[in-house]
Protein backbone atom coordinates (compact mmCIF):
# COMPACT_ATOMS: atom_id res chain seq x y z
CA UNK A 1 0.00 0.00 0.00
CA UNK A 2 1.66 3.71 -1.07
CA UNK A 3 2.19 5.78 1.76
CA UNK A 4 1.79 8.76 0.22
CA UNK A 5 -0.98 11.73 1.44
CA UNK A 6 -3.64 12.40 -1.30
CA UNK A 7 -3.55 15.96 -1.44
CA UNK A 8 -6.57 17.92 -0.56
CA UNK A 9 -8.79 19.28 -2.91
CA UNK A 10 -8.18 23.30 -2.84
CA UNK A 11 -9.27 23.44 -6.89
CA UNK A 12 -5.43 23.73 -7.32
CA UNK A 13 -4.18 21.25 -10.03
CA UNK A 14 -1.64 18.57 -7.59
CA UNK A 15 1.65 19.62 -6.92
CA UNK A 16 0.63 23.38 -7.26
CA UNK A 17 -0.47 25.79 -4.84
CA UNK A 18 -3.96 27.66 -4.60
CA UNK A 19 -3.91 30.88 -5.79
CA UNK A 20 -4.39 33.55 -3.45
CA UNK A 21 -7.77 34.65 -3.13
CA UNK A 22 -6.98 38.43 -3.47
CA UNK A 23 -8.39 39.31 0.41
CA UNK A 24 -5.20 38.53 2.44
CA UNK A 25 -5.48 34.86 2.04
CA UNK A 26 -1.84 32.74 2.29
CA UNK A 27 -1.38 31.29 -1.04
CA UNK A 28 -1.25 27.06 -0.39
CA UNK A 29 -3.23 27.69 2.43
CA UNK A 30 -6.42 25.34 2.74
CA UNK A 31 -9.44 27.22 2.43
CA UNK A 32 -12.26 27.18 4.93
CA UNK A 33 -15.89 26.15 4.41
CA UNK A 34 -18.72 28.35 3.05
CA UNK A 35 -20.37 28.00 6.89
CA UNK A 36 -17.49 29.23 8.55
CA UNK A 37 -16.10 31.70 6.27
CA UNK A 38 -17.23 34.76 8.15
CA UNK A 39 -15.64 33.46 11.58
CA UNK A 40 -12.50 32.64 9.55
CA UNK A 41 -12.31 36.22 8.28
CA UNK A 42 -12.94 37.88 11.31
CA UNK A 43 -10.16 35.29 12.96
CA UNK A 44 -8.04 36.12 9.56
CA UNK A 45 -8.92 39.99 10.44
CA UNK A 46 -9.36 41.05 13.73
CA UNK A 47 -6.12 42.93 14.14
CA UNK A 48 -7.78 45.42 11.77
CA UNK A 49 -10.91 45.37 13.18
CA UNK A 50 -9.45 46.64 16.27
CA UNK A 51 -7.75 49.16 14.77
CA UNK A 52 -10.38 50.73 13.02
CA UNK A 53 -13.04 50.39 15.67
CA UNK A 54 -12.00 53.90 17.26
CA UNK A 55 -12.46 55.72 14.13
CA UNK A 56 -15.92 53.88 13.75
CA UNK A 57 -17.37 54.93 17.14
CA UNK A 58 -15.65 58.58 16.34
CA UNK A 59 -17.93 58.12 12.84
CA UNK A 60 -20.72 57.01 14.85
CA UNK A 61 -20.75 59.64 17.71
CA UNK A 62 -20.24 62.26 15.92
CA UNK A 63 -21.66 61.95 12.15
CA UNK A 64 -24.52 59.11 12.53
CA UNK A 65 -26.06 59.94 16.15
CA UNK A 66 -26.51 63.70 15.47
CA UNK A 67 -28.93 62.78 12.54
CA UNK A 68 -31.37 62.48 15.59
CA UNK A 69 -31.35 65.78 15.36
CA UNK A 70 -32.62 66.61 11.59
CA UNK A 71 -36.02 65.47 13.24
CA UNK A 72 -36.21 68.91 14.29
CA UNK A 73 -36.95 69.69 10.49
CA UNK A 74 -40.36 67.90 10.61
CA UNK A 75 -41.20 69.99 14.85
CA UNK A 76 -42.07 73.38 16.29
CA UNK A 77 -38.62 72.81 17.74
CA UNK A 78 -37.74 75.30 20.70
CA UNK A 79 -34.46 74.53 22.57
CA UNK A 80 -35.59 76.81 25.61
CA UNK A 81 -38.89 75.51 26.39
CA UNK A 82 -39.84 71.88 25.03
CA UNK A 83 -36.21 70.65 24.02
CA UNK A 84 -36.14 67.97 21.16
CA UNK A 85 -38.30 65.45 22.56
CA UNK A 86 -40.98 67.20 23.98
CA UNK A 87 -41.48 69.69 20.85
CA UNK A 88 -44.75 69.03 18.70
CA UNK A 89 -44.60 67.64 15.27
CA UNK A 90 -45.69 69.61 12.45
CA UNK A 91 -45.08 67.21 9.90
CA UNK A 92 -44.07 69.45 6.59
CA UNK A 93 -44.94 72.71 7.15
CA UNK A 94 -41.51 73.52 7.92
CA UNK A 95 -40.75 72.97 4.21
CA UNK A 96 -43.95 74.60 2.78
CA UNK A 97 -42.53 77.80 4.63
CA UNK A 98 -39.00 77.12 3.39
CA UNK A 99 -40.04 76.49 -0.42
CA UNK A 100 -42.76 79.38 -0.29
CA UNK A 101 -39.56 81.70 0.95
CA UNK A 102 -38.00 84.00 -1.90
CA UNK A 103 -34.81 84.35 0.01
CA UNK A 104 -34.74 80.28 0.11
CA UNK A 105 -34.62 80.16 -4.36
CA UNK A 106 -32.28 83.53 -3.91
CA UNK A 107 -29.62 81.32 -2.21
CA UNK A 108 -30.27 78.45 -4.58
CA UNK A 109 -29.16 80.61 -7.74
CA UNK A 110 -26.23 82.00 -6.12
CA UNK A 111 -25.19 78.65 -5.04
CA UNK A 112 -25.52 77.23 -8.37
CA UNK A 113 -24.09 80.02 -9.95
CA UNK A 114 -21.29 80.22 -7.70
CA UNK A 115 -20.35 76.29 -7.80
CA UNK A 116 -20.47 76.52 -11.93
CA UNK A 117 -17.56 79.36 -11.24
CA UNK A 118 -15.56 76.94 -9.35
CA UNK A 119 -16.10 73.74 -11.41
CA UNK A 120 -14.89 76.13 -15.03
CA UNK A 121 -12.39 78.49 -12.85
CA UNK A 122 -10.75 76.37 -9.87
CA UNK A 123 -11.12 72.95 -10.85
CA UNK A 124 -8.66 72.61 -13.63
CA UNK A 125 -6.05 75.12 -12.22
CA UNK A 126 -4.63 72.59 -10.06
CA UNK A 127 -4.34 70.14 -12.84
CA UNK A 128 -2.75 72.86 -14.81
CA UNK A 129 -0.31 73.45 -12.04
CA UNK A 130 0.54 69.30 -11.76
CA UNK A 131 1.39 69.46 -15.31
CA UNK A 132 3.73 72.53 -14.35
CA UNK A 133 5.42 71.45 -11.41
CA UNK A 134 6.00 67.67 -13.04
CA UNK A 135 7.69 69.66 -16.46
CA UNK A 136 10.10 71.75 -14.14
CA UNK A 137 13.61 69.73 -14.39
CA UNK A 138 15.33 71.52 -11.18
CA UNK A 139 14.19 69.97 -7.84
CA UNK A 140 14.98 73.09 -6.18
CA UNK A 141 12.74 75.47 -8.53
CA UNK A 142 10.25 72.93 -8.26
CA UNK A 143 10.37 72.18 -4.70
CA UNK A 144 9.97 76.10 -4.09
CA UNK A 145 7.17 76.76 -6.29
CA UNK A 146 5.54 74.07 -4.57
CA UNK A 147 6.51 75.67 -1.03
CA UNK A 148 4.88 79.06 -2.25
CA UNK A 149 1.82 77.56 -3.69
CA UNK A 150 0.86 75.88 -0.79
CA UNK A 151 1.72 79.14 1.47
CA UNK A 152 -2.27 80.04 1.23
CA UNK A 153 -3.79 77.41 2.72
CA UNK A 154 -2.79 77.39 6.32
CA UNK A 155 -4.35 81.04 5.80
CA UNK A 156 -7.56 81.71 7.69
CA UNK A 157 -10.08 83.34 5.04
CA UNK A 158 -10.12 86.23 7.46
CA UNK A 159 -6.07 86.84 6.19
CA UNK A 160 -6.97 86.06 2.88
CA UNK A 161 -10.28 88.53 2.37
CA UNK A 162 -7.55 91.27 4.36
CA UNK A 163 -5.11 90.93 1.44
CA UNK A 164 -7.64 91.07 -0.91
CA UNK A 165 -8.82 93.97 0.42
CA UNK A 166 -5.73 95.54 0.70
CA UNK A 167 -5.05 94.95 -2.81
CA UNK A 168 -8.44 95.35 -4.79
CA UNK A 169 -10.35 97.34 -2.32
CA UNK A 170 -11.28 101.20 -2.39
CA UNK A 171 -8.60 102.15 -0.79
CA UNK A 172 -6.38 98.93 -2.04
CA UNK A 173 -3.19 99.11 -3.65
CA UNK A 174 -4.29 99.24 -7.22
CA UNK A 175 -6.74 102.50 -6.79
CA UNK A 176 -4.06 104.31 -5.22
CA UNK A 177 -1.83 103.60 -8.26
CA UNK A 178 -4.57 104.71 -10.22
CA UNK A 179 -5.11 107.86 -8.72
CA UNK A 180 -2.03 108.51 -8.54
CA UNK A 181 -1.81 108.73 -12.04
CA UNK A 182 -4.90 110.88 -13.14
CA UNK A 183 -7.11 107.63 -13.20
CA UNK A 184 -10.05 107.04 -11.46
CA UNK A 185 -9.87 103.62 -8.90
CA UNK A 186 -12.51 100.69 -8.36
CA UNK A 187 -13.02 98.43 -5.10
CA UNK A 188 -14.13 95.27 -6.12
CA UNK A 189 -14.49 94.22 -2.52
CA UNK A 190 -18.34 96.02 -2.60
CA UNK A 191 -19.45 95.43 -6.22
CA UNK A 192 -22.35 92.97 -6.01
CA UNK A 193 -22.18 92.01 -9.51
CA UNK A 194 -18.01 90.71 -9.61
CA UNK A 195 -18.62 88.81 -5.87
CA UNK A 196 -18.91 85.47 -7.61
CA UNK A 197 -15.87 85.96 -9.24
CA UNK A 198 -14.47 87.37 -6.61
CA UNK A 199 -15.04 84.19 -4.03
CA UNK A 200 -13.91 82.17 -7.03
CA UNK A 201 -10.49 84.25 -6.98
CA UNK A 202 -9.99 83.91 -3.49
CA UNK A 203 -10.50 80.04 -3.64
CA UNK A 204 -8.43 79.82 -6.23
CA UNK A 205 -5.48 81.55 -4.71
CA UNK A 206 -5.82 79.64 -1.34
CA UNK A 207 -6.25 76.27 -2.28
CA UNK A 208 -5.35 75.69 -5.93
CA UNK A 209 -1.73 75.18 -4.73
CA UNK A 210 -2.90 72.29 -2.27
CA UNK A 211 -4.67 70.56 -4.66
CA UNK A 212 -1.51 70.22 -6.82
CA UNK A 213 -0.52 67.77 -3.96
CA UNK A 214 -2.80 64.81 -5.14
CA UNK A 215 -2.11 64.94 -8.97
CA UNK A 216 1.84 65.32 -8.43
CA UNK A 217 1.16 61.95 -6.25
CA UNK A 218 -0.43 60.26 -9.48
CA UNK A 219 2.19 61.35 -11.69
CA UNK A 220 4.72 60.37 -9.76
CA UNK A 221 3.36 56.65 -10.49
CA UNK A 222 3.57 57.17 -14.02
CA UNK A 223 5.79 54.46 -15.80
CA UNK A 224 8.63 56.80 -16.91
CA UNK A 225 9.34 53.70 -19.74
CA UNK A 226 6.14 55.53 -21.28
CA UNK A 227 8.03 58.36 -21.76
CA UNK A 228 10.70 57.32 -22.84
CA UNK A 229 9.07 55.05 -25.68
CA UNK A 230 6.63 57.50 -26.27
CA UNK A 231 9.73 59.94 -26.84
CA UNK A 232 11.80 57.47 -28.98
CA UNK A 233 8.50 57.43 -31.46
CA UNK A 234 8.93 60.52 -32.22
CA UNK A 235 6.36 62.74 -29.75
CA UNK A 236 7.27 65.30 -28.35
CA UNK A 237 6.25 67.29 -24.95
CA UNK A 238 2.38 67.83 -25.69
CA UNK A 239 2.14 64.66 -27.24
CA UNK A 240 3.38 62.82 -24.57
CA UNK A 241 1.45 64.84 -21.83
CA UNK A 242 -2.06 64.37 -24.58
CA UNK A 243 -1.11 60.40 -24.35
CA UNK A 244 0.73 59.74 -21.58
CA UNK A 245 0.11 62.19 -18.40
CA UNK A 246 -3.67 62.82 -18.70
CA UNK A 247 -4.57 59.43 -19.46
CA UNK A 248 -2.51 58.62 -15.99
CA UNK A 249 -4.55 61.26 -14.52
CA UNK A 250 -8.08 60.89 -15.63
CA UNK A 251 -8.94 58.32 -12.73
CA UNK A 252 -7.58 60.61 -10.14
CA UNK A 253 -9.48 63.42 -11.81
CA UNK A 254 -12.84 61.73 -12.25
CA UNK A 255 -12.68 60.82 -8.66
CA UNK A 256 -12.53 64.23 -7.67
CA UNK A 257 -14.60 65.73 -9.74
CA UNK A 258 -16.87 63.37 -8.44
CA UNK A 259 -16.47 64.66 -4.83
CA UNK A 260 -16.77 68.35 -6.03
CA UNK A 261 -19.91 67.66 -7.42
CA UNK A 262 -21.23 65.68 -4.40
CA UNK A 263 -19.86 69.18 -2.12
CA UNK A 264 -21.06 71.61 -4.95
CA UNK A 265 -23.69 73.54 -2.75
CA UNK A 266 -20.88 73.98 -0.05
CA UNK A 267 -19.48 76.66 -1.37
CA UNK A 268 -17.73 78.45 1.25
CA UNK A 269 -19.89 79.39 4.47
CA UNK A 270 -16.54 81.16 6.59
CA UNK A 271 -15.62 82.83 3.28
CA UNK A 272 -18.98 84.68 2.20
CA UNK A 273 -20.16 85.26 5.76
CA UNK A 274 -17.23 87.36 6.14
CA UNK A 275 -18.45 89.83 2.99
CA UNK A 276 -21.83 88.92 3.06
CA UNK A 277 -22.28 92.77 4.58
CA UNK A 278 -20.16 94.45 1.90
CA UNK A 279 -22.00 93.35 -1.16
CA UNK A 280 -25.65 92.77 0.37
CA UNK A 281 -27.42 89.23 0.66
CA UNK A 282 -29.53 89.36 -2.84
CA UNK A 283 -25.52 88.81 -4.24
CA UNK A 284 -24.33 86.63 -1.74
CA UNK A 285 -26.65 84.88 0.14
CA UNK A 286 -25.98 80.77 -0.33
CA UNK A 287 -27.75 78.31 1.67
CA UNK A 288 -25.27 77.47 4.43
CA UNK A 289 -25.28 81.54 5.35
CA UNK A 290 -29.63 80.88 4.66
CA UNK A 291 -29.68 78.53 6.84
CA UNK A 292 -27.38 80.32 9.08
CA UNK A 293 -29.65 83.37 9.31
CA UNK A 294 -32.79 81.67 9.37
CA UNK A 295 -31.48 79.16 12.32
CA UNK A 296 -29.05 80.67 14.81
CA UNK A 297 -29.70 84.75 14.12
CA UNK A 298 -33.43 84.80 14.15
CA UNK A 299 -34.34 81.36 15.77
CA UNK A 300 -36.49 79.80 13.63
CA UNK A 301 -34.35 75.91 14.06
CA UNK A 302 -37.66 74.03 12.25
CA UNK A 303 -36.85 76.02 8.82
CA UNK A 304 -33.23 76.03 8.74
CA UNK A 305 -32.83 72.11 9.78
CA UNK A 306 -35.62 71.78 6.41
CA UNK A 307 -32.78 73.92 4.71
CA UNK A 308 -30.21 71.93 5.63
CA UNK A 309 -31.99 68.75 4.92
CA UNK A 310 -32.88 69.72 1.25
CA UNK A 311 -29.49 70.50 0.66
CA UNK A 312 -28.50 66.92 1.78
CA UNK A 313 -30.63 65.05 -0.16
CA UNK A 314 -29.64 67.38 -3.38
CA UNK A 315 -25.75 66.38 -2.43
CA UNK A 316 -26.41 62.88 -2.17
CA UNK A 317 -28.18 62.94 -5.66
CA UNK A 318 -25.24 64.86 -7.11
CA UNK A 319 -22.78 62.77 -5.82
CA UNK A 320 -25.05 59.21 -7.48
CA UNK A 321 -25.34 61.11 -10.39
CA UNK A 322 -21.59 62.35 -11.10
CA UNK A 323 -20.58 58.83 -10.22
CA UNK A 324 -22.91 56.89 -12.70
CA UNK A 325 -21.57 59.04 -15.49
CA UNK A 326 -17.77 58.38 -14.11
CA UNK A 327 -18.94 54.40 -14.55
CA UNK A 328 -20.09 55.43 -18.07
CA UNK A 329 -17.12 56.96 -19.15
CA UNK A 330 -15.15 54.09 -17.54
CA UNK A 331 -13.42 55.41 -14.59
CA UNK A 332 -14.20 54.19 -11.04
CA UNK A 333 -15.87 56.52 -9.49
CA UNK A 334 -16.34 56.73 -6.00
CA UNK A 335 -17.47 53.22 -5.86
CA UNK A 336 -17.46 50.07 -7.95
CA UNK A 337 -20.07 49.19 -10.02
Amino acid sequence: MSSAVRPRATGAPAGTTAPDDGRGGRPGAPRPAAASRRWYRLRRDRSLLLMALPAVGLLVLFVYVPLIWTTVAFKDYDPYLSGLWDSPWTGWENFSLLLSDSRFWDAGVNTLAITFLQLTLFFPVPIALALLLNSLMSERVRAVVQSVLYLPHFFSWVLVITVFQQMLGGAGLISQLLRARGYEGFDLMTDPGVFKFLVTAQLVWKDAGWGVIVFLAALSAVNQDLYEAAAADGAGRWRRMWHVTLPALRPVIALLLVLRVGDALTVGFEQILLQRDAVGPGASEVFDTYVWWVGIANGDYGVAAAGGLVKGVFSLVLVLLANKVAHLLGEQGVYRK
